[in-house]
Formats: C-alpha cells, sequence, structure tokens
C-alpha cells in the first residue's frame, strides 16, 4: 500500500527538523509506526531500534522458572498468587502473558 507524497515529505520534515521519534510522527500523521519506519528505510536512514524495558515480573523470574521446572503442571493462577505474597504489584493478565 503507497501513501500519499506528502505524508512522506511531512514525515522526513518531522524526522529530521522536528527530531520527532518514529511514534510520535505516526500519531500525528495517522499512520502505522511500520509505515514511518519504511519511509525512512527507503529514505536511506537506518532503522531505529526500540530498546526492550524492563518488565515487573523481572526480579520474579528465577523464582517462577525454579517453580516451574520442579512442578511444570502447575497453573498459572496459582503461581501467580505464590508471587503476589511475595509482593508482585502487578496484574494477573500480564503475569500470565509472561509465563505463557
Amino acid at each position: 500500500m503507497t501513501i500519499p507524497k506528502e505524508v512522506e515529505n511531512k514525515i522526513l520534515r518531522y524526522h529530521h527538523v522536528e527530531k520527532w521519534p518514529v511514534g510520535t510522527i505516526a500519531a500525528q500523521l495517522g499512520v502505522h509506526h511500520t509505515t514511518v519506519d519504511r519511509v525512512l528505510s527507503q529514505a536511506g536512514m537506518a532503522k531505529v531500534e526500540r530498546t526492550q524495558r524492563a518488565s515487573i515480573t523481572d526480579p520474579y523470574l528465577p523464582f517462577i522458572v525454579a517453580t516451574l521446572q520442579q512442578y511444570p503442571t502447575l497453573h498459572a493462577s496459582r503461581l501467580y498468587a505464590m508471587v503476589k505474597e511475595r509482593g508482585y504489584p502487578g496484574g494477573p493478565s500480564q503475569f500470565r502473558h509472561r509465563v505463557s
């Protein structure tokens, strides 16, 4: 799918002149961030790698892995309750996603 030339020009101007990040450009112009990445890469710009942020489950990963190795059929809901008792501040859906 192609985008209008004026949108491509705006993407390039926002990136080079305004120094806006990809997400801001995408939100402002109502396009997907991969569209902005594509336009920038076609203009010769190297793709910007997004940094991986720390997850709130990271401090509990050693416990989660050890528990699942010992009890591989343990349900995520029970594991969530165990981690919650140890101070996990997050919700169950994010936890289940991480465990899966």
